[in-house]
């Protein structure tokens, strides 16, 4: 039996817009490193393959195409990339992965942050490119109008992907001789310019940073946010709502190593106390949870029966979006962990130093290194 893969996308107090008022949230500290080295270390403790940061260039909205004036739910974020450097040093085996929307970011900055976070974190490290067609977003930089060409923001992140990923590869590895004796530090020759032109970037390059640990952190991306092309994306998620929605959409992407299903989970110790707790939640809130991923009611022990029939549809893995990270977290790592390896369906123990590693990808030769020669 294949080794099912989990993660856990972290995002204020939870995905429910009431996670914030439950008993156990601690919203005066949602801006802290504490509240987010405490769901990391949980989440580690859990042996989970990453964690994902939610992240957006405008406030959270209840609207999906508009902000609002709401001042009874979360608003505010801290910055996820540099979220996951803070924590970076308080883990040692679970992968990081901090969301980054490329439509307004330069790819020069991206690439050197991932970079920064894979060595902070000695090798776990990825990035969730996301893409906003969203006026109010777009207004905070002034750079363009909207709305845009259908399909835009996709290839611009596809264009944004590959720049990344050309400058972590702009250093070989061995770039950096580091000899007192001789005073040489730097090989000059075995630094590339990219050359990069598109329609979206034109990116000379090197990059100012070394090749990063993993030689290319995990790159993942929501299906249809990137433009497909070939190894241009590590893993893709999807939202099915049932095994058959699971089989068409990891069909949907072939050419990926790792196709995960998001799911929003309310757990509980019987399903009654989970659907309770979901109506009272919906009720304080006045709106239900959000609903663009499969929302699952119940026990852990019954989520794992479901994990493990939607990876026989083809999924390799699962986000799980917990409705209440204070409840649902731990829910996750202390029930439906041991009850997936009860069913031999999950990792005992961490078998690898770096994120590719955990997913059983191979750290991938560098594009711009000559061949080495053969006996």
């Amino acid at each position: 039996m294949s080794e099912l893969h989990l993660a856990v996308a972290l995002d204020g107090a939870g995905w429910h817009p009431a996670a914030w008022r439950e008993p156990g949230a601690r919203p005066a500290e949602l801006f802290t490193a504490r509240h987010w080295a405490g769901l990391v270390t949980e989440a580690e403790a859990g042996l989970l393959d990453f964690v994902t940061f939610e992240d957006a260039l405008a406030l959270q909205s209840s609207s999906a195409t508009a902000p609002d004036a709401r001042t009874d739910q979360v608003r505010g974020r801290l910055d996820a990339v540099l979220t996951a450097a803070r924590v970076a040093p308080l883990t040692r085996h679970i992968g990081l992965v901090p969301s980054v929307t490329a439509t307004h970011t330069e790819p020069f900055h991206v690439s050197r942050a991932i970079a920064t976070l894979d060595y902070v974190s000695r090798g776990r490290a990825g990035l969730r490119v996301q893409t906003s067609s969203l006026p109010y977003e777009a207004a905070h930089f002034g750079r363009r109008t909207f709305p845009v060409p259908v399909g835009e923001p996709a290839g611009e992140a596809a264009d944004h992907v590959e720049v990344v990923r050309r400058l972590w590869d702009s250093w070989e590895d061995d770039a950096e001789i580091r000899d007192v004796a001789t005073g040489r530090f730097l090989d000059r020759d075995r630094l590339h310019p990219i050359d990069f032109t598109g329609p979206h970037f034109s990116v000379r390059g090197p990059s100012i940073t070394p090749r990063p640990p993993q030689g290319q952190p995990l790159v993942t991306a929501s299906a249809g946010a990137v433009a497909p092309r070939p190894g241009s994306v590590d893993l893709v998620y999807v939202t099915p709502r049932d095994g058959d929605e699971a089989r068409a959409a990891a069909s949907s992407v072939p050419g990926t190593a790792h196709v995960f299903g998001d799911l929003t989970v309310f757990l509980e110790e019987d399903g009654p106390a989970a659907a309770a707790r979901r109506e009272r939640l919906d009720a304080v809130a006045g709106q239900p949870a959000p609903a663009d991923a499969a929302v699952f009611t119940g026990t852990p022990e019954a989520l794992a029966g479901l994990l493990l029939d939607w990876r026989e549809a083809g999924l390799t893995g699962f986000r799980l979006r917990p409705a209440v990270l204070a409840r649902d977290l731990p829910l996750i790592t202390r029930r439906l962990v041991p009850e997936l390896q009860r069913r031999g369906a999950f990792r005992t123990a961490y078998g690898a130093p770096t994120l590719r590693g955990l997913l059983g990808l191979e750290r991938p030769a560098n594009r711009y290194a000559a061949p080495a020669a053969t006996a």
